[in-house]
């Protein structure tokens, strides 16, 4: 009989937590921030080859085709510390760093499927990153990412970068990518 007092107890102490616990908080009234788009436009130097290699491969796959030349097969998962500057040149100024990684997706269209933070060190934006995650389709000229998400001056970002090949040696892989990014944010 105690134990059944004791389980009926229980479950009714259970009943009254329950209902007055919120797995929420209640919402405060704020005044809203107006959204804020900005334009953003740097490139991007994503090289291969040692000495100095921004882009290195992680993971590499077992291939049994013939496409072993390329500089990242089908397959092929990549690490990145890109630099950003405000010009192709790869001695114009740094602004910051691209940073994450990148598969080899396309087994028969050349495409990458990017995970990447540009993170930026200098100027306005100093401190403040956005983030792309989308598939890249490098043999285009022009190709649109998806950016979903920020820190800093970009939080809660959302937007879209529209790439352009600026320059690509096909035998080693490297390359310099102009981006021009839309950025809404708060």
């Amino acid at each position: 009989m105690g134990k059944k007092i004791g389980i009926v107890a229980f479950t009714l102490e259970l009943c009254i937590t329950l209902a007055l616990c919120e797995y929420y908080s209640k919402t405060h009234p704020v005044s809203p921030k107006q959204q804020v788009v900005t334009n953003l436009h740097f490139f991007f130097h994503d090289t291969l080859t040692s000495p100095n290699a921004s882009a290195v491969l992680i993971a590499k796959p077992t291939l049994t085709g013939d496409d072993s030349s390329s500089p990242s097969p089908f397959g092929s998962l990549l690490a990145t510390d890109d630099p950003l500057t405000l010009g192709p040149d790869p001695n114009s100024e740094l602004i910051g760093n691209a940073r994450g990684m990148y598969v080899s997706s396309g087994k028969h269209v050349p495409t990458l499927t990017m995970y990447v933070d540009f993170g930026f060190t200098s100027g306005k934006f100093n401190g403040s990153s956005i983030t792309v995650f989308s598939r890249n389709p490098i043999m285009d000229k022009e190709r649109e990412l998806a950016v979903v998400g920020g820190r800093g001056r970009f939080r809660m970002a959302t937007g879209v970068a529209l790439l352009n090949t600026y320059s690509v040696n096909l035998t080693n892989g490297d390359a310099i990518v102009e981006y021009n990014v839309t950025v809404y944010h708060y």
